[in-house]
């Protein structure tokens, strides 16, 4: 079939436009009424790491994860002091020693050293784990308490804007973040009280801690 001309088709759609308006309900008196307006959202944000880390619960049970390697941490640094002695030890007598002699207490100290890997790997693994498992334990709970908590306060959505590195939240007004206010109830909620003036544990409270993802709503 050939074709219209461009202003053939024109013409043609012209004609059309004022039929087709002329079938067309009028927009007062058909139209279906306006469905009520749905509400409108209410958005918080949550630094989600921070405030698992700033618990009650959680700074009891760091200091004792903490008292918990302490013998190890003192073993390894007591391998690496015997390293130092060692090493120097053989730098003040290098003129006095045989060759064999230099070639053993090099080799001993060659051993040590890869003792303190092993041991300072091993400790770190096992302390990371533990670290892990203690930060999940409280999330799970923290999260709890942050459900029940926005669902009174009738908030729709939780951001949770605590970590710098990979940032989904970039403004938020102070009145939205109800990091505090979780932290408060959670410890009320755990009844444990804070740790003495000054004896808090050192923990990691932004994204430089063992990663933890807020937990999901249950269903």
């Amino acid at each position: 079939m050939k074709r219209l001309p461009f202003f053939v088709s024109l013409l043609l759609a012209a004609s059309v436009i004022p039929a087709a308006a002329q079938g067309t309900p009028s927009s007062s008196a058909q139209r279906p009424a306006a469905s009520a307006a749905a509400p409108s959202a209410k958005v918080a944000v949550i630094a989600f790491q921070a405030a698992v880390t700033q618990t009650n619960e959680f700074q009891r049970d760091f200091a004792d994860l903490q008292k918990k390697y302490d013998p190890r941490r003192q073993q390894i640094k007591s391998l690496s002091d015997e390293i130092d002695n060692l090493t120097k030890q053989l730098q003040a007598d290098d003129a006095k020693l045989t060759e064999d002699q230099r070639i053993a207490q090099s080799r001993a100290i060659d051993d040590k050293k890869k003792q303190l890997d092993r041991d300072t790997q091993d400790a770190q693994s096992d302390f990371q784990g533990d670290m892990q498992d203690l930060m999940n334990k409280v999330a799970n709970k923290v999260g709890a308490v942050m459900t029940d908590y926005a669902e009174k306060h009738g908030y729709t959505l939780v951001l949770d804007g605590g970590d710098q590195q990979n940032p989904t939240v970039l403004y938020a007004a102070d009145t939205t973040n109800i990091t505090k206010a979780i932290i408060e109830a959670y410890n009320v909620h755990s009844g444990i009280p804070a740790p003495p003036a000054g004896q808090g544990a050192n923990a990691p409270t932004g994204a430089g801690g063992p990663g933890v993802d807020a937990p999901q709503p249950q269903k």
